[in-house]
């Protein structure tokens, strides 16, 4: 059984969404090298691998304490910003911290609860799609809103926003239910941005620059007072 345990821990497992994606690709490669294009079979074996490769599903340990904000996407944290919150999230109309992280197509796209929560209000706003980098990306993209309810009452907004690549914006969870921090919420297909809006008077523990690691990385603490950190590159 260690044996097993060792072997299957080496490979990271595909989410069932994308199984259909691999078939297709795979079906494609097969296609290729049975009418003896055997350039083009090798392109599409590599095309193959990518694909199983984009979605996968790795397990992660979140930590668990109240007041933590957990990552909810893989990527690095492109900007934190003072903002105001967009309307679908129906949050008070306040300058609020902004995080946004950044996932190119290499990064896993699975996203996940940032706390433990209820989901109070869902909304999708259809859009563009520009570069997610961008700061206007978060007003004219297609987009995906949630906003998540603490025990407490405290709400905050996550968004996933489609990018250059990503056409399709998927969610695994309905209005009214409680979500864990580091549950699979959504996933982006294919490279895009997901934003978090914290509580008032909640700054971010992490730096511009950062890379962030869904369901493990600590954003910010709701029980602390700290006025955020600044980071350097070494």
């Amino acid at each position: 059984m260690s044996v097993l345990n060792s072997v299957t821990s080496v490979f990271t497992p595909i989410h069932r969404d994308g199984w259909k994606f691999v078939a297709i690709f795979a079906a494609a490669t097969l296609v290729l090298f049975w009418l003896g294009l055997g350039f083009l079979g090798w392109i599409g074996v590599i095309a193959t691998a990518w694909c199983a490769y984009f979605f996968r599903d790795p397990e992660r340990v979140t930590p668990l304490r109240a007041g933590l904000v957990i990552a909810p996407a893989d990527g690095r944290v492109s900007a934190i910003e003072r903002v105001i919150p967009p309307p679908e999230l129906e949050l008070p109309r306040e300058t609020l911290t902004r995080i946004s992280i950044f996932m190119n197509v290499f990064d896993v796209h699975v996203n996940r609860s940032p706390v433990d929560a209820r989901v109070a209000h869902i909304a999708y706003v259809p859009g563009a799609f520009l570069n997610a980098e961008l700061d206007k990306a978060s007003e004219d993209n297609e987009r995906q809103a949630f906003t998540l309810e603490l025990a407490d009452g405290r709400r905050l907004g996550v968004v996933q926003i489609a990018g250059l690549v990503a056409r399709r914006i998927i969610r695994f969870v309905e209005p009214g239910d409680w979500v864990q921090a580091g549950q699979r919420i959504g996933l982006i297909r294919f490279g895009s941005r997901v934003d978090v809006y914290l509580p008032s008077n909640c700054f971010a523990l992490v730096s511009a620059g950062q890379r962030a690691i869904a369901g493990e990385t600590v954003l910010a603490d709701l029980g602390s007072d700290e006025q955020g950190r600044a980071g350097r590159r070494s």
